[in-house]
């Protein structure tokens, strides 16, 4: 079996590479087609983009293990926070970001706040999606360790240069249709498995982890506040996403970029949530077959021994898709936001830069310049992932940490730039961005624990708090970035003033009435 797990993978592998390099010809040299796909996602490729984005190899992987260790809410709280983020962000976000016609997501922070306050998203998202990069390395570092014969990190470096390669080739053109394929793999897979489980075992639900014990919601001791907290990151902290944001930026038009959040949403929801009822009853099937489970994945030791061969390259094969889906698009995203809104590389500065089309808005905004740039920006951030990687071996630790930092200073100012921009001033979005940003980090290196996992990264020891106090900081730090938002633009409204976008949200209305750059 071991030799059809080898080669099943490499196959798949090489299949990856060899898609995304083929149709890496699309890019034709522009950037626009480069980082957002030319703004032509038809509603397949958009949704399937989103679906694949969403289902990191935490989602999957790390879904299992924590659900068969501390219950279904433990691990379900993965894939239903990124599938609610999705929903949410389809419901309130999806069509006024693509009417924008943006390239990346800190251009939205310079239209609205200005370059001052671009520049500091922009840094807090490449802090962020690097660890969220680090992440999903890990999962695959420990894959290609079982599977394939790897160290740990070599795995890291072999799933970092796959990525690499075909990313770099192609941008999101590359990316969008490796994760159509990603996508359908990942749905067969799941289904898959959670079909041959319930035909050849039955489902065993221990007591008191299945999904009807609220508990795991409400009593800290069942570790409730890491469930919620989990569900709060995810749900609210990816709204502000660079990777899923410009897949909806990529979308055709306004509707279809929201139709592709819902069924990205739904899909989500279907193929994450079986890996939690499949590891529930984990203990009862390696009973059942007189395995023990180790220390690896219980995934993994149910791959080996408890499902035929080719279902195990399947599912095997859906789980690394994860982790490349979402390597892609955090080394895409925060490339480009590194060589476009830091390193301020492109053509014009006028939100609608480009040559306009008969069809689709934009067609041409950047030059080779900006594309080789960000191209160049993948080569630090792609090490940096990796490096994150090796050192913090912990995939749920890395994830829901990049989206605390950003849930804590990146939403108050798009939810307020968007539906209340008559009180949202640079000063304002600069406090609430520093204030809760500064104050999750802070947390991080105070408390011992995140998200139960030992904080062996950056922990000062100290008398105050303590692992009980894990899950928290999750909702204290976007609070406080929410307070100083509120009370410097209560405080700068009248004095400052706003700069108010048009109906398209593509220029900057001065109070004259006039159009600004």
């Amino acid at each position: 079996m071991a030799g059809v797990l080898f080669w099943g993978l490499v196959v798949f592998l090489l299949a990856m590479i060899g898609v995304g390099l083929y149709v890496s010809k699309k890019v034709q040299g522009d950037s626009v087609n480069y980082i957002v796909a030319g703004r032509n996602l038809i509603l397949p490729l958009a949704a399937a983009t989103l679906m694949a984005q969403s289902l990191d190899s935490n989602a999957t992987l790390g879904n299992t293990d924590l659900s068969a260790s501390f219950g279904f809410w433990a691990g379900a709280a993965l894939p239903l926070g990124l599938a609610t983020c999705l929903f949410l962000t389809g419901l309130f976000f999806a069509k006024p970001m693509n009417r924008m016609d943006l390239m990346t997501l800190p251009d939205f922070y310079r239209r609205k706040y200005g370059s001052t306050t671009e520049t500091v998203a922009a840094v807090i998202m490449v802090l962020s999606f690097s660890l969220l990069l680090g992440g999903n390395l890990v999962a695959g570092g420990f894959l290609f360790q079982v599977f394939l014969g790897t160290t740990f990190t070599q795995g890291v470096v072999l799933i970092s240069a796959i990525i690499f390669v075909y990313t770099f080739a192609g941008g999101l053109v590359s990316v969008a249709y490796t994760d159509v394929i990603q996508a359908v793999i990942a749905l067969v897979g799941s289904t898959s498995l959670v079909a041959y489980v319930a035909l050849n075992y039955g489902f065993t639900i221990p007591s008191g982890m299945g999904p009807g014990n609220l508990g795991q919601l409400t009593d800290p001791g069942q570790g409730a506040y890491i469930n919620l907290a989990t569900l709060a990151a995810l749900g609210l902290g990816d709204i502000v996403a660079i990777d899923f944001m410009e897949r909806v930026f990529a979308a055709k038009d306004p509707e279809t970029a929201q139709k592709a959040c819902f069924i990205g949403s739904a899909g989500t929801v279907i193929i994450g949530v079986p890996f939690s009822v499949v590891a529930l009853s984990s203990g009862a099937i390696l009973s059942e077959i007189g395995v023990q489970a180790g220390d690896q994945a219980v995934l993994y030791t149910l791959l080996q021994e408890a499902v035929p061969p080719w279902l195990a390259v399947l599912v095997l094969a859906g789980i690394t898709a994860a982790s490349l889906s979402t390597g892609d698009g955090a080394i895409l995203g925060t490339s480009a936001a590194l060589a476009r809104n830091v390193l301020g590389v492109r053509d014009e500065d006028s939100p609608g830069e480009g040559v306009e089309s008969e069809g689709k808005g934009i067609l041409r905004e950047g030059s080779d310049k900006l594309l080789w740039t960000t191209r160049a920006m993948m080569i630090p951030i792609t090490i940096l992932g990796a490096l994150f990687a090796i050192r913090v071996s912990a995939t749920g630790m890395l994830l829901v940490l990049a989206f605390d930092v950003a849930f804590a200073g990146l939403l108050v100012p798009l939810v307020f730039g968007i539906y209340r921009p008559g009180i949202a001033t640079t000063p304002a979005a600069l406090a609430g961005m520093l204030t809760g940003s500064f104050t999750r980090l802070v947390f991080f290196v105070l408390v011992p624990t995140t998200y139960g996992i030992q904080n062996d990264l950056l922990y000062f020891e100290n008398g105050v708090f303590t692992p009980a106090f894990d899950g928290l900081p999750t909702f204290i730090a976007p609070i406080v970035g929410l307070a100083a938002f509120l009370v410097v633009a209560y405080a700068t409204k009248d004095t400052y003033g706003t700069r108010t976008l048009d109906r398209q949200g593509r220029r900057t209305i001065t109070a004259a009435g006039e159009e600004e750059d």
